[in-house]
């Protein structure tokens, strides 16, 4: 696919983002679809434009009519709707002790769906061998018909991670996983086009995508086997050049605190981690709404969506938590999709540049859909 941040660099690229968009279009329309006249309405492209993205998007089986639209004179308008099952995505949640696989459709929903345990202090190359194992037994149980094309594969891993150069870095607890090119290794015995990303901004990404008309700015909070945040700002997942951003349990909140495992005390996370530990709920909820504030306090965020194993096992008491510490402007609520948000968030990784919303996050993009715009 053709840079959208490059949108002027040449024909083919602007062709690129042109079908890009109007796939988008389809894709937010749902079953109802869209007619050309709105397509071309809505992205700003001339109506010849549209007809002919849609005609080729339609030969390749990426677009059908979705019945016509009722006559205001004239003859009635087709409408023409996203065909859910003409590609798949793969998302790949790593966690501390699990690994979860799902494959995806072209709207996002899950097709079917593997979760199996990771030893603790397992090494990077176990972690990739489980990784191929488990994505190569759900696509051939079934989770890909022989049709459909499997457009790539995303990962979401804990952080910090490389996520330009696709290597994991110091995970918290996970020394022997640093400097690991887990793209590279996953791509090359896959032999898929692989993306990776952090756990929460994939969860974030996904969270985006289910409500694109309301972006506006929110904190994904993820407690689970650590804890940590996604970002959404101006309506796009902040990463940071180093994919920093989000590190939410490394904020210091006690100078005389415990030690962290990345070398400080009194981190948010390893607080509130010994609190679950202790069973106190309310004292975790507490802590993850004081580093809440905070957030909310520096970066001005709208509202606060919550996550993670850990939390979802009992999520009342944290929203309690989280919102007493919060000024009522900002909601706070558990985020849909439970467990399933960060491996879901990793296929849209793969997905969303193919519909113009958001950038890819790996050298070579896959050019499944690139000959609908020519």
């Amino acid at each position: 696919m053709g840079s959208v941040s490059n949108l002027g660099a040449n024909l083919a690229a602007l062709r690129d983002h042109n079908a890009a968009v109007v796939l988008g279009l389809l894709r937010d329309a749902g079953e109802d679809g869209a007619s050309r006249a709105e397509l071309a309405a809505r992205s700003g492209l001339t109506p010849q434009a549209v007809s002919k993205i849609t005609a080729r998007l339609r030969a390749e089986g990426f677009a059908a009519e979705a019945g016509r639209r009722v006559s205001t004179g004239g003859k009635p308008a087709t409408a023409l709707r996203l065909v859910p099952g003409a590609g798949r995505a793969v998302g790949v949640h790593v966690d501390r002790d699990a690994v979860t696989v799902t494959v995806v459709d072209l709207t996002g929903s899950a097709v079917a769906t593997r979760t199996v345990p990771l030893s603790l202090g397992a090494t990077a190359e176990t972690l990739a061998d489980v990784v191929v194992g488990e994505v190569r037994a759900l696509l051939e149980g079934g989770g890909v018909p022989p049709a459909a094309s499997l457009l790539g594969v995303g990962v979401a891993a804990p952080g910090p991670l490389d996520h330009i150069g696709g290597v994991l870095r110091d995970v918290t607890g996970f020394p022997q996983w640093s400097g690991f090119p887990l793209r590279e290794v996953l791509a090359e015995r896959l032999g898929r086009h692989v993306v990776l990303d952090k756990d929460t901004n994939a969860a974030a990404l996904g969270l985006l995508r289910s409500a694109p008309r309301e972006p506006g700015s929110f904190a994904y909070l993820h407690l689970g086997t650590g804890l940590g945040a996604g970002l959404v700002l101006g309506g796009e997942v902040h990463r940071g050049a180093r994919t920093g951003a989000g590190e939410f349990g490394h904020q210091v909140l006690r100078l005389d605190g415990p030690p962290c495992p990345c070398g400080r005390r009194g981190c948010l996370e390893v607080l509130c981690l010994r609190a679950v530990a202790d069973g106190d709920t309310a004292l975790a909820a507490r802590l993850l709404g004081v580093g809440a504030a905070n957030l909310v306090q520096l970066l001005d965020i709208d509202r606060v969506l919550l996550g993670g194993r850990t939390l979802l096992a009992d999520p009342d008491p944290y929203v309690q938590g989280v919102r007493a510490e919060l000024p009522a402007s900002v909601p706070v609520a558990v985020a849909p999709g439970g467990e399933r948000a960060v491996a879901e968030g990793a296929a849209e990784l793969v997905l969303a540049p193919l519909f113009g919303a958001g950038r890819a996050l790996a050298p070579a993009a896959p050019a499944a859909l690139t000959r609908s715009a020519e």
